[in-house]
């Protein structure tokens, strides 16, 4: 791979369009349960008497303790090339074999044909497992794929071998779809530690946010997003996936005037940004 870091870029760029909230949602997100009738009659307190105590009991319910991790290093691990690297681990011959593949997979993966990405993946990574471009790409495939548990074992191991942060919030969000809450709260503190950039935070944020709101917590996870956001006078894409991703809470939560406003922000910056023009719409 002649471009491996503007290569890798991609990958990441590609992949965490497919998380929640980030680019904003053409459809409901997977982890949402699409609304049941209400039945007749009920009465309004009863059902919201309900609801608290649902919500009470999902935030008593922690799920499994968190994977023992390694301490990250402070800076990052100076990866080798993965040519380099491949050739080491199988030889020359089948070391360019290898990397032909890789490049071949790294092109399906950008055309979204994520199954001849895992097969190409799949082979390389039993064989070179200290690959991390390999490790990186295979856990990102998996992910699109919605194998979760598959691509956090990926995605965990590539954690080890670069010693960045900077799959995390892909991470995170698988093991939000395993509703592995610890695990999601222990990748967001380390990836809070590390601030390696504005984009990768903010993802970051909007997972753990929706991971708060899976639990029932809203108020927590409106928190979350609300805390140190303001309106920029230049918005980039991550402004605007923050800003979709706390529109779309308060309108969860009942607070339609702020959802509306925020929408609307949205709406003047990019009318294009995922459904904001028919969230908007909803509203009025």
């Amino acid at each position: 791979m002649s471009s491996r870091k503007s290569d890798r870029a991609e990958w990441g760029s590609l992949t965490r369009k497919g998380a929640s909230y980030v680019e904003g949602r053409q459809e409901p997100s997977r982890y949402e349960k699409p609304p049941r009738p209400e039945k007749p009659g009920v009465d309004p307190r009863l059902r919201a008497e309900a609801k608290e105590a649902i919500e009470r009991g999902n935030k008593n319910s922690r799920g499994p303790k968190p994977n023992k991790r390694s301490k990250l290093p402070k800076v990052p691990l100076n990866l080798a090339d993965p040519a380099e690297a491949l050739r080491k681990a199988l030889g020359g011959a089948d070391g360019d074999k290898a990397l032909i593949k890789l490049e071949r997979a790294s092109q399906s993966f950008a055309n979204e044909r994520f199954e001849d990405a895992r097969k190409s993946l799949k082979s390389i990574a039993a064989k070179a497992p200290d690959v991390a471009e390999v490790r990186e790409l295979h856990g990102l495939t998996l992910y699109r794929m919605g194998k979760w548990k598959q691509a956090a074992a990926e995605l965990e191991a590539f954690r080890d071998l670069s010693g960045t942060t900077e799959q995390h919030p892909v991470l995170a969000d698988c093991y939000r779809a395993m509703q592995r809450w610890a695990d999601v709260d222990e990748l967001w503190d380390e990836l809070k530690q590390s601030s390696p950039n504005a984009d990768l935070v903010t993802e970051g944020r909007i997972v753990a946010a929706g991971a708060l709101s899976d639990q029932g917590d809203r108020k927590g996870a409106i928190a979350l997003l609300e805390q140190g956001w303001k309106q920029p006078k230049k918005a980039k894409p991550h402004h605007l996936a923050r800003a979709y991703a706390l529109a779309d809470l308060y309108e969860q939560a009942g607070k339609a005037a702020r959802a509306r406003e925020l929408f609307g922000w949205l709406v003047r910056q990019d009318k294009t940004f995922g459904d904001v023009t028919k969230r908007l719409d909803a509203l009025r």
